[in-house]
């Protein structure tokens, strides 16, 4: 008979985003279609990456009772390149998820529930073998470099799989990869001779597999319940945690004796970005499996460690999870596609893939052509970059510099080799064929790497490859008649983001004039070191005349640039650079571009840069986006402190005008009500913003906001203050235990977010609060315990 000593559930969420890096200043720019996040990665890590590191199990009054992290109970693998973003800007959330892994080694027998992944989610039958290789190796060092420890399985993007690949995992020792149903031929038990056809009907997924392969090796393979895992992600079985846990365990066949797994796959994101609050429904069901005790949570190592697959399987070759049609979705106009545009066609995925078949072919044949003459074992020394890539200092450097390039070589030519080799395989993200359009940020964010190829291999070797490869993406039509096709993509949206050292020294210039200490900046993956730098500044004019070097830390090239930029005030400001300036040069025309600036001589400073540098000009609009931004947002901000200055001065001058007008009945100006309305709100933001909690100065508003009638301006913004200055205060208070007042304070202040109809995000706050409420780190007065136990209401937790 069945027990529950081997039955078994085991989920599996599939976290990953996409490159999103710019591919010359490797950071994530602003991503306007993410508002009110600066970018797509850090809004989903807010929507799901972190909440399900503290997900939240409620009681019936929908208060917490526990916050729990989801991923050291489930089986998991993050992409490479997200983890490797979440390492520098998720940085709390990141520590969370290598402690899970940690801690399911407990759980679950030794194993650890963490998988690697190919390192940026190319579609694997699609790749060539050295490029299968390549991104086997990357996934697993990143792996071991992160978790500590070899991995025993590895997610293949979009589940896409042929024999090929298989072989490549087993011949890196992974043990087993996890499949769509579909993509299962045909089984049989161990020791028959025939095969049984099947479907993803007729396959019993609650059995692990094993694939013998032609080099006479075996991968163990488990295919997920198709139905339940469709139920998570499309049909709303996240809306009820309880409905969640109790479908997974009725999939259980009670007629079978034997051991059985009961596992589920899906886009990780779905528990929190996809569906809101997904992340509570799988920390609910989770809970309550584990309660219920009919089956035993696992992952896919345990499993496989306590019962050995007894059935053998066939795959389906170049098949997939998310097209029917195998992998025709990156590579063919297929019919696979987002939804969301009738009518719309994908004709342009095959040219688009052609090309850069085109351009890898081509940049294959530079690299080991260059390579030959300046590395011991190129191909290799390829598959071992990934230490540079994880760790990019100068000990990495010098140790693959040491360890694979030949005497007297120039690490830069060596750099330009790698990063065009890395950039080729970047280009090949499966992103880019995925959704709908070749205009999408997906598919221009490939082709942005496919530029960034073309740009090294011309330093490289002189090579004009972009002519040929426009001409090959004018075969990829768009659907969007301003584009037309991938070549007029490339040319208006990827081509402007090219970067090269001189942009980068114009960028560095044009901020020396709002940098307080200029003379050594690091601008994103560029340093700069500033020499004979002269600024000068005359009311809100001000200028920056010098000599800069700039060094790329990803390629080690540098230059040197003279530059020389006048800033008029507001949004205007002109730049000019040199990289051919004598230093004699550069003396005379910093002399004389200050004088004619002491006297006020603008228009001579204008020519005094010309004469030197030519014609050619910078403005801000070719500062990078986020630095541009930046100013932007710093010149605006100045010129909103002036308005604010002027309309405060008449709520004080004529606020007792106002006051009579109110009490003798006549009708309020409505330029009156609307300063007063700005200045209120201006002081409300004050109030959230300081760094004491002023509840008087909260009270004063509300009553003026009251008494006059009026609305509160920018509610989301100031929810998100008045979320952070809760978050500050809580901060505050566990680090001062004693003072209650501190707690008194901040429990007064909560009454008034319900009068101002605010909406705090308490995420942090209730994750402290609850943190607090285990550690018992002194012995509280009675005040202290009732004003402690008000806050978790305040906040929606419940403490013992």
């Amino acid at each position: 008979m069945a027990t529950s000593s081997n039955r078994f559930v085991c989920i599996h969420g599939h976290f990953y985003q996409p490159p999103r890096e710019n591919a010359w200043l490797e950071v994530v720019e602003v991503q306007d279609s993410a508002h009110p996040y600066h970018d797509w990665n850090e809004r989903i890590t807010s929507e799901c990456y972190e909440p399900n590191s503290t997900s939240r199990i409620l009681d019936e009054d929908n208060i917490i009772r526990n916050i729990v992290n989801n991923y050291s109970k489930i089986s998991f693998n993050f992409g490479p390149t997200l983890l490797s973003w979440m390492e520098a800007n998720a940085r709390e959330t990141y520590e969370a998820i290598l402690q899970a892994d940690k801690d399911s080694l407990n759980r679950f027998g030794g194993h650890g529930s963490a998988l690697a992944q190919v390192y940026n989610h190319i579609i694997m039958p699609l790749a060539n073998a050295r490029d299968k290789e390549t991104q086997i190796i990357w996934g697993l060092r990143d792996f071991e470099t992160r978790f500590g420890r070899k991995p025993e399985g590895m997610w293949l993007a979009e589940t896409a799989v042929d024999t090929d690949t298989l072989e490549a995992l087993v011949k890196n020792d992974i043990r087993f990869t996890i499949l769509a149903p579909r993509q299962a031929k045909a089984i049989r038990k161990n020791g028959d001779e025939k095969w049984k056809e099947i479907n993803d009907q007729t396959l019993n997924t609650r059995h692990a597999y094993r694939c013998h392969l032609p080099s006479g090796k075996w991968i163990d393979l488990f295919f997920y319940n198709g139905d339940i895992s469709q139920s998570i992600a499309f049909n709303g079985l996240l809306n009820d945690g309880k409905r969640f846990a109790e479908t997974l365990l009725n999939a259980v066949d009670q007629q079978d004796t034997n051991e059985q797994l009961i596992h589920v796959a899906t886009d990780g994101e779905t528990y929190g970005h996809h569906h809101k609050h997904g992340d509570m429904a799988l920390a609910f069901c989770l809970d309550y499996i584990e309660k219920h005790g009919e089956v035993r949570l696992t992952n896919y190592a345990q499993f496989l460690s306590l019962f050995p697959p007894v059935h053998e399987v066939q795959i389906i070759e170049n098949s997939s999870w998310s097209c029917i049609h195998g992998v025709e979705r990156w590579r063919n106009n297929c019919g696979c596609h987002s939804g969301g545009h009738e009518g719309w066609h994908q004709l342009w995925r095959k040219p688009l893939r052609e090309a850069l078949d085109w351009l890898r072919d081509e940049t294959a044949a530079i690299f080991e052509r260059e390579a030959s003459h300046i590395l011991k074992s190129p191909w290799e020394a390829r598959n071992e970059f990934i230490h540079i890539v994880l760790k990019r200092n100068e000990n990495t450097i010098r140790h693959f510099l040491g360890k694979y390039a030949k005497e007297n070589v120039s690490p830069v030519r060596v750099m330009y080799l790698m990063e065009m080799e890395r950039n080729t395989m970047l280009m090949y993200t499966s992103c880019g064929w995925f959704f709908d359009e070749v205009s999408g940020i997906e598919a221009t964010q490939v082709l942005q790497y496919a530029c960034r190829v073309i740009q090294l291999a011309h330093q490289l070797d002189e090579a004009d490859l972009e002519s040929e490869f426009i001409k090959r993406l004018e075969q990829a039509p768009s659907n969007v008649a301003a584009y037309g096709n991938a070549a007029q993509v490339y040319e208006k949206i990827v081509r402007p983001s090219l970067i090269n050292l001189k942009r980068v020294g114009m960028h560095f210039a044009m901020s020396t004039v709002f940098e307080e200490e200029p003379e050594a900046l690091t601008i994103f993956n560029y340093s700069t070191v500033s020499e004979s730098i002269v600024k000068k500044s005359a009311g809100d004019q001000k200028i920056a005349v010098g000599m800069i070097t700039v060094r790329s830390q990803v390629t080690l090239s540098e230059r040197k640039f003279a530059f020389a930029v006048i800033y008029l005030g507001k949004h205007n400001i002109i730049g000019n650079l040199s990289i051919d300036m004598e230093p004699d040069d550069l003396s005379g025309m910093q002399f004389r571009i200050v004088k004619a600036f002491e006297e006020g001589r603008l228009g001579d400073v204008i020519g005094t840069m010309q004469m030197y540098f030519g014609p050619d000009k910078y403005t801000i609009w070719q500062l990078f986006s986020d630095e541009k931004r930046k100013i932007l947002e710093m010149i605006a901000q100045e010129s909103m402190a002036e308005l604010e200055n002027s309309l405060r001065k008449s709520y004080n001058s004529d606020y007792q005008l106002i006051t009579a007008l109110a009490n003798n009945g006549l009708p309020i100006p409505n330029t009156y009500r609307t300063t007063f309305e700005y200045i209120l709100n201006a002081d409300l933001v004050k109030s959230f913003t300081s760094e004491k909690i002023n509840i008087k100065e909260m009270e004063r508003i509300s009553s003026e906001l009251a008494r006059w009638n009026l609305k509160i301006e920018d509610a989301e913004k100031l929810s998100r203050l008045a979320g952070e200055s809760i978050w500050k205060e809580l901060r505050r208070i566990n680090s001062e235990h004693e003072n209650v007042k501190r707690l008194q304070r901040l429990n007064r202040m909560f009454p008034f977010l319900d009068r101002f109809a605010l909406d705090p995000n308490l995420h942090k706050s209730q994750n402290l609060y609850f943190q607090m409420s285990k550690e018992a780190r002194h012995q509280p007065t009675p005040e202290w315990s009732d004003q402690f136990i008000l806050l978790g209401k305040n906040l929606g937790v419940k403490v013992g």
